[in-house]
């Protein structure tokens, strides 16, 4: 961990507890797992395989649980996925709508409140079962196709 800049992380695991780590976003991501600082100083190394995901937070000690699906169709651009991890849990998210902003180890989303205390989440591939796209908000294809054509009545500007 050379970086300097780390960021606040609850490491999820299948069948254990959160732990709380400081990340380094720019270099955690490794072969084959994530590398984290805990609290005390010390550097854990966990498998994608014993991974479920990596919630960046503004907080450890924030109240509740976060929200896991959107109630309403998200307003935020990017593709809107519901990924199911093997134990079962269901989790929403947004995804960028750029193929090459993806992690080739996981995906990084942005969770169904992004300004509560989960900012962003990063899940590993082997911990899902199913990733399944449910909608593309703001795709590039529609902006400025929806013109509204004036009425046949209607005398234009420059006639």
């Amino acid at each position: 961990m050379a970086a300097s800049t780390t960021k606040k992380a609850l490491v999820r695991r299948f069948d254990r507890e959160p732990l709380q780590a400081f990340v380094s976003p720019a270099d955690y991501l490794q072969q084959n797992g994530i590398e984290v600082l805990s609290p005390s100083g010390s550097v854990i190394f966990i498998g994608y395989y014993d991974l479920k995901n990596v919630c960046f937070v503004k907080d450890f000690d924030a109240p509740g649980e976060p929200a896991r699906q959107f109630q309403t169709r998200p307003k935020m651009d990017g593709l809107w996925v519901r990924m199911k991890y093997r134990d079962g849990d269901v989790m929403d998210g947004i995804l960028p709508n750029n193929l090459l902003q993806w992690d080739r180890y996981g995906y990084s989303v942005i969770p169904p409140e992004p300004y509560s205390n989960n900012q962003r989440v990063f899940v590993p591939r082997e911990a899902l079962t199913n990733i399944q796209i449910l909608g593309v908000v703001g795709s590039p294809l529609t902006k400025g196709t929806r013109r509204k054509q004036p009425s046949e009545g209607q005398p234009t500007l420059f006639d």
